[in-house]
């Protein structure tokens, strides 16, 4: 394996492994109701140290351990296997709820639904059986992301990660990225390549020796994600503990559409926390502009051209709302059927359209907030501007201009959708 750079060491604190949770204290839910009640409980919860948490980066371990013993890790679980198996409407709103309380914190298990969506679509029963159950006990998954761009690496979905056969078994090399969930996981699953030039995703036990999660990330927004890096090194690995990813190129299915309405999801409760504020400052500290005054204003909330943008906002808002709502029905639609080539893509382009409206509203609604709120609103212990952080960074997950393409060409040319995780 190549060396890393200098500048690419790792000098970090010693890692902080997660408890394993006591089965029980880990809640089960059982249906659609409990899970949104769940996620209204924990948002309450959550929401009043949002600010806190981005501000100081003090990363999330005490909610998380609450989110996994409020059973909400196990709500997409198969009924056969012991799980609620929620509806893909519930699984969104379930996001929406959580991200408007604290979007970084709501984004952390992104990649353990995203992950368990997979293991339904290519698990082995044995695979199955044993990771659904280790879910349902409140373990959590989290994905060691793409890699950065390099010669191997030139889109996210290349790389120079190999799972080896050697004379002492399977081992893992590599060195990812954009790893959301892993610091915080039990398993962090990652795509690799076997030796047969193919992709598998391999199911690594967070405790494994070799394994380094690292909390190098960085960004202006979504501070609390700790999504930085994960490395493997000369890892042993279990060849039960190895998906044939390969074969999700030959077969319809849901996987990269569940993973974008989650996207979607994310991004709505961003630009309803943005929104909230806004019309609470206006309310309740924003001042009127003396030109409104002189035209008999006596208060911000009574500025027409303030009424007027809050109008704008809560049209949008509500639109994106539906869309990804009704998105979500759809993808329930198409699963109770066999999903074919023709349902699969209607998902992705159903869901881009809803991921363009749910980016332009959190970006808008995030930036307008200032220009309604007036120049208080600026001040850094309101912290604010972290709705426009977190909006802008959670945004570039994937570009929304390949969304409009891909609709484009499917309405106008009848092409259907590439298949991987960001259609």
């Amino acid at each position: 394996m190549t060396k890393p750079a200098a500048s690419e060491t790792f000098d970090a604190p010693a890692e902080r492994l997660p408890r394993a949770p006591d089965p029980a204290r880990v809640q089960r839910i059982t249906d659609d109701a409990g899970a949104l009640a769940a996620a209204h409980r924990l948002a309450a919860e959550f929401a009043p140290g949002a600010s806190e948490r981005d501000r100081t980066g003090r990363l999330p371990w005490d909610e998380l351990e609450r989110w996994s013993e409020a059973g909400l890790g196990g709500i997409t679980v198969p009924r056969a296997h012991g799980g609620a198996d929620v509806s893909y409407a519930t699984l969104a709103e379930v996001f929406v709820i959580l991200c408007a309380a604290d979007p970084a914190l709501g984004q952390i298990p992104q990649n353990h639904f995203g992950l368990l969506g997979l293991l339904r679509e290519l698990g082995s029963d044995a695979q199955k059986e044993r990771y659904y159950a280790e879910v349902l006990a409140g373990r959590r998954l989290g994905n060691a992301g793409p890699e950065r761009k390099s010669e191997a690496a030139r889109t996210v979905l290349q790389g120079a990660t190999r799972l080896k056969s050697t004379a002492d078994g399977l081992r893992l090399e590599g060195r990812r990225f954009y790893s959301t969930g892993a610091l915080f996981a039990h398993r962090v699953p990652t795509r690799a390549q076997d030796d047969a030039g193919r992709a598998v995703q391999v199911w690594v036990p967070r405790e494994a020796p070799g394994l380094r999660v690292v909390d190098d990330w960085s960004s202006f927004g979504q501070r609390t994600t700790a999504s930085g890096s994960v490395v493997f090194d000369n890892v042993a690995v279990d060849a039960a503990d190895v998906l044939p990813l390969w074969q999700l190129a030959d077969r319809a299915g849901l996987f990269g559409p569940n993973s974008q309405l989650v996207q979607a999801a994310i991004d709505q409760g961003i630009a309803q926390a943005a929104v909230a504020d806004a019309i609470a400052f206006v309310r309740e500290r924003a001042r009127p502009w003396v030109d409104a005054v002189g035209a008999g204003v006596a208060q911000a909330a009574d500025d027409p051209y303030i009424i007027q943008e809050v109008g704008s906002l809560q049209i949008d808002l509500h639109a994106a709302h539906a869309v990804l709502r009704e998105t979500a029905l759809l993808f329930d639609a198409i699963a109770a059927e066999p999903v074919t080539a023709e349902s699969s893509a209607r998902a992705s382009v159903a869901v881009a359209e809803a991921k363009v409206l749910t980016t332009r509203i959190a970006l808008d609604a995030s930036e307008k907030l200032f220009a309604l709120a007036g120049a208080s609103a600026t001040r850094a212990q309101h912290n604010l501007d972290r709705h426009w952080r977190n909006a802008r960074t959670h945004t570039l997950h994937d570009p929304v201009r390949w969304k409009t393409q891909l609709i484009g060409n499917y309405h106008l040319n009848g092409v259907l959708p590439a298949r991987h995780s960001w259609n």
